[in-house]
């Protein structure tokens, strides 16, 4: 039997689908520090991850009192910060992979742990992609920096669930070329 700790702070959603997925590559989001990250795509039938969240952004609060009030006399309300928890049908209105779904985003400075449904490493980076459906470990943190205050999600781990369209807008080349080219002997194009 596994020994754990409850962390109010972490969750491990449901099945979600991953978007704009840097998992295996850090990159620098508005010129900040390369960072591995995500956004998790949480559909709004899902109430169960999304209350675990909520649950979630209200312990980092909590917990994070003192670096909120900052030098400030009193903490700001929760309502008053800024928090990760987001509606895509509000803030992405025009992309359709949003629709119906809370999103988070979610990133770190070191590469997540991947796993497949059976818990083995992933290491073929093909396998994790903008539209793979997961489930992903995430922690909440409060932050105070350059003036900006609120509640930020921490990227841990993905485990994949199963393929899904990609959401990239590319192609694989096995689905771009069909079955029925043939190559004529007349159409030497190469002399």
């Amino acid at each position: 039997m596994k020994n754990t700790v409850t962390n109010p702070t972490k969750v491990v959603t449901g099945v979600v689908r991953l978007s704009y997925a840097n998992i295996w590559t850090a990159k620098s989001i508005n010129g900040g520090a390369p960072k591995f990250s995500t956004s998790v795509l949480i559909p709004k039938s899902d109430t169960a991850t999304v209350q675990k969240i909520k649950a979630a952004i209200q312990a980092a609060y909590d917990e994070g009192e003192s670096k909120l009030k900052g030098n400030g006399k009193s903490v700001p309300a929760l309502s008053a910060l800024k928090t990760p928890l987001r509606d895509g049908d509000v803030e992405r209105p025009d992309d359709e992979a949003y629709a119906g779904h809370w999103f988070i985003n979610a990133n770190s400075n070191t590469a997540p742990g991947v796993v497949d449904i059976n818990r083995q490493p992933i290491l073929d980076t093909s396998e994790i992609y903008s539209g793979v459906y997961a489930r992903v470990s995430l922690s909440l943190y409060a932050f105070n920096s350059n003036g900006n205050r609120g509640i930020a999600c921490g990227l841990q781990n993905i485990q994949k669930i199963k393929d899904g369209a990609s959401l990239g807008g590319k192609v694989s080349a096995e689905d771009d070329f069909d079955d029925n080219f043939t190559a004529d002997a007349s159409d030497d194009f190469l002399a």
